[in-house]
């Protein structure tokens, strides 16, 4: 028994022995166990990756590949204006100068815009789609490809309600850039902000879109983009993509901190953009629908038994002399459809009217006083409006 006992004894030491010099070899040669393993042919096969993992170059990880794909696309826009500003000139004789002062005179001098554009057509047609505020009365427009090559652009058509313009540039081996299918955007989406912001050639920023349909001008058929993507002096005209590579916007202006906020930067959709494209290729302007009436969200009662979100739009204004007079339409009413699409809301609206063509006929149907009433409206050519873009950048 004691015979026993003295060999597990002797056995426990010389494991507990083993054991600590196997601790030892492991912090002077880690892997050391890994390699003898595998000499005697006991290696362990390696667990698969993870689900969702990512390898650099591809996902969450990079969007170098986006920005290989739609870098070469965007260009820089220098656009030279010749500003005429009042001063006043002063006499070169001291006395002629206290008995008569100044003499008001005017001056000229050369200002240079910074923006960015995207070219959106090739093969003998070189267009550029920009920024209507980047090349306003400019007298000579410059673009820098991506390439280093400097082409002269000539001005196709601009839309000042959009904020956009056509270039068109003389140029060969033109990298147009893919557009974004109807798959529509999502808060939350990942986007990638691309153009020349302060001067420095290709920048790229990202963000998510913070909304989508938004509206700044109430009197304007507005659609923006919503982004956190830094966007600052020069990003104008550039393209804002995907994570494909694909454009869903053009980059258009920004919130300051002058009013307090940081972040807000807002882009044209890609689909607007492609829609205008066509029009100031085609005849240099756009033309667009327009019903003649102010409109304003329908007033609910909080204990009206009707949900907060109410369809539909009410008539604030109407304008003398326009197709929504001469159909009868007017204050107060509460307009429901137009043709056979439900209005959602007024920003709905307009754009839905704004899409049909001046001449066309539409019925619209709605309440007044609580009963329905039917309306055949002939619409007529929207009248220029300035857009507001003293948020922009």
């Amino acid at each position: 028994m004691k015979h026993a006992a003295g060999t597990l004894a002797f056995i426990a030491r010389f494991v507990i022995l083993g054991l600590a010099m196997a601790f030892v070899v492991s912090l002077l040669w880690p892997g050391s166990g890994e390699r003898l393993r595998a000499r005697f042919g006991l290696a362990t096969t390696s667990s698969p990756p993870a689900a969702g993992a990512t390898h650099p170059g591809n996902g969450p990880v990079s969007y170098a590949d986006a920005v290989a794909v739609a870098a070469p696309s965007v260009v820089n826009i220098y656009a030279n204006k010749i500003v005429t500003e009042q001063a006043v000139k002063m006499y070169d004789n001291p006395v002629l100068q206290q008995l008569f002062g100044g003499q008001p005179t005017t001056y000229q001098h050369r200002e240079q815009t910074l923006g960015s554009g995207v070219i959106v057509s090739a093969q003998g047609q070189g267009y550029v789609l920009t920024n209507n505020h980047v090349i306003a009365q400019a007298a000579d427009i410059q673009v820098l490809l991506y390439d280093g090559r400097i082409a002269k652009a000539t001005l196709v058509g601009a839309d000042e309600e959009t904020d956009l313009a056509v270039l068109k540039i003389d140029a060969s081996n033109l990298p147009v850039i893919r557009m974004a299918d109807q798959q529509p955007l999502r808060a939350g989406d990942v986007v990638l902000a691309i153009g020349n912001p302060l001067g420095l050639n290709q920048t790229v920023t990202m963000g998510i879109v913070s909304a989508v349909g938004r509206q700044l001008n109430s009197a304007s058929a507005e659609d923006f983009i919503q982004t956190d993507a830094a966007i600052n002096l020069g990003n104008s005209g550039g393209a804002l993509v995907n994570t494909e590579g694909e454009l869903v916007g053009i980059n258009t202006l920004l919130i300051g901190k002058a009013a307090g906020a940081e972040g807000i930067g807002f882009a044209i959709p890609v689909a607007t953009a492609r829609k205008v494209l066509d029009q100031l290729i085609a005849t240099g302007h756009v033309v667009r629908g327009w019903l003649g009436a102010d409109y304003a969200f329908v007033p609910v009662a909080a204990n009206g038994g009707l949900p907060a979100a109410a369809r539909g739009v009410q008539v604030t204004e109407v304008t003398p002399g326009s197709p929504a007079e001469q159909a009868g339409i007017k204050a107060r009413d509460i307009l429901l459809r137009i043709g056979n699409d439900d209005i959602l809301d007024p920003a709905d609206l307009r754009r839905r009217e704004a899409a049909l063509k001046p001449g066309s006929t539409v019925e619209v149907s709605g309440l007044r006083d609580g009963n329905p009433f039917h309306s055949e409206v002939t619409l007529a050519q929207r009248p220029p409006m300035s857009a507001n873009t003293t948020l922009g950048d």
